[in-house]
């Protein structure tokens, strides 16, 4: 008798399963027979929501149980839509419903949430995208089949998310993924809607959901309610979804409970920046100023009285103390931040708008020679204050000619090299993954031997599909 069509998709799936198993289990990791169980029958969610979580002013809801989501437990090995309802309180910044993409494995629990970057918006013209303006991704919301080959950004992004890579191996590609997008222009952290004018009067007024926080709450009880408890769990991203990472691990790490901890920020950095210092000394202090009021941080029982309510030693008059609160709460836990000094992306959104001496700058040259120089002084600090933390590492390395030395991590974990010390970018991943002792800190003083590489074909068309 022929197979259906599922079932050779479940014994498909099975040999790839069984075959791929370690010789040596880790932690989270099934044996050969729960494993070829979990293909017919596949592991219940045992950490759901409780009641008592359900309510107070950042709650963990689910959908409706007459409503589906679209996830199917026992389809593993592809990318899963989920669709979350509004009564779970997501959505996306122009109102439009917010969806997660799971591909799951049957052999392990062990998870990774990667956080999709993309900039961020704060007035009518960055959240609209237009034209000339840093913006902030998916500002029409994310489609259904966001996750097909033909949008390489999402589905090739990053080695940590691609199950066989050609360039990179790293122990996440046998995990459960769950992708996380980007839809909100506020990095994961926003609760406002906000109302932004067209500065032209010849549009109706932008209606914008900054709604990062409760979209992050969404997920984390999806989580809960449909997957097991992750024996291991690496929570990352770039650019914007590294600074999302770092921002919502404390309550993903709490709420999931898994055994190992991990996060890896890359390019997503929260600098050391007093509220009411001199923006001559911390460069990142108007761009601080102006989120905290547009995104609703500081609402009474907002998003930063509900990050210090997990993270009391997080001092809310200066955001950078949370690589020290987070190192101090999750001791047994490996953490580490990257990116690269020549970064041209996450800085231009950090001072361009906020600098006059950047705004009126002679030159494109002399532009971005005042940009590399406040996210020299910024980087310094947040290198220093790692450098001082045993389980929270900081990788610096200079420059990669790909995406505006923008994000360490993405198409391949090449050329993040920090040569004077013969270290590579995949070192220091190790270093948080498979590490023990004080984690991996790095940093490179000079760009020149990164300048003299060769062309690379690949970058040169990763850039092409960028611009």
């Amino acid at each position: 008798m022929a197979l259906s069509r599922h079932a050779a998709a479940v014994m498909l799936g099975g040999l790839v399963a069984l075959s791929s198993l370690p010789s040596q289990a880790e932690t989270g990791d099934y044996g050969f027979f729960q494993t070829l169980r979990n293909l017919f029958s596949p592991p219940r969610a045992d950490n759901p929501v409780q009641p008592a979580q359900r309510s107070g002013h950042y709650p963990l809801l689910s959908r409706s149980a007459a409503r589906s989501d679209g996830f199917d437990p026992a389809a593993y090995y592809s990318w899963q839509t989920v669709q979350l309802p509004a009564e779970t309180g997501a959505i996306c910044g122009n109102g439009s419903p917010y969806k997660i993409f799971v591909n799951r494995v049957p052999n392990t629990t062990n998870t990774i949430i990667y956080m999709e970057g993309g900039g961020a918006c704060w007035d009518y013209a960055s959240c609209t995208g237009a034209t000339g303006v840093r913006g902030a991704r998916n500002p029409n919301g994310v489609p259904d089949d966001y996750m097909k080959l033909l949008n390489p950004g999402a589905s090739l992004v990053s080695p940590f998310v691609t199950r066989v890579s050609p360039f990179d191996a790293v122990k996440t590609q046998g995990w459960n993924m769950v992708y996380v997008p980007y839809c909100t222009g506020d990095i994961y952290s926003g609760d406002k809607v906000a109302v932004y004018d067209d500065p032209s009067g010849q549009k109706p007024p932008l209606v914008w959901h900054h709604n990062g926080l409760r979209n992050t709450r969404a997920i984390t009880a999806w989580l809960k309610d449909n997957l097991p408890r992750p024996g291991q769990m690496l929570s990352t991203g770039c650019s914007a979804g590294g600074a999302g990472s770092l921002i919502s691990f404390d309550s993903l790490r709490t709420e999931l409970a898994p055994t190992n901890g991990f996060l890896i920020d890359d390019s997503g950095p929260i600098f050391p920046t007093p509220r009411y210092g001199n923006p001559a000394e911390y460069p990142s202090q108007p761009l601080m100023t102006t989120i905290r009021e547009v995104w609703g941080l500081d609402a009474p029982n907002g998003p930063l009285a509900f990050l210090s309510a997990g993270l009391p030693q997080v001092d809310l008059n200066e955001l950078g103390s949370i690589y020290p609160a987070l190192a101090n709460k999750h001791r047994n836990d490996r953490l580490g931040h990257t990116h690269f000094w020549k970064d041209l992306n996450y800085s231009s959104y950090s001072y361009e708008r906020f600098h006059d001496d950047i705004r009126q700058a002679p030159t494109q040259e002399a532009k971005q020679a005042l940009i590399h120089a406040k996210w020299g002084t910024d980087t310094q600090r947040l290198a220093a204050r790692l450098n001082g933390l045993d389980n929270f590492g900081g990788y610096f390395p200079q420059y990669r000619k790909l995406n505006e030395s923008h994000c360490t991590t993405i198409v391949d974990f090449k050329n993040g090299d920090v040569q004077a010390q013969n270290l590579e970018l995949k070192h220091f991943i190790d270093s948080v993954l498979d590490g023990q002792g004080k984690v991996l800190d790095a940093a490179e003083d000079s760009d020149a031997a990164d300048r003299a590489k060769p062309f690379n074909l690949l970058y040169w068309l990763v850039d092409q599909l960028l611009t």
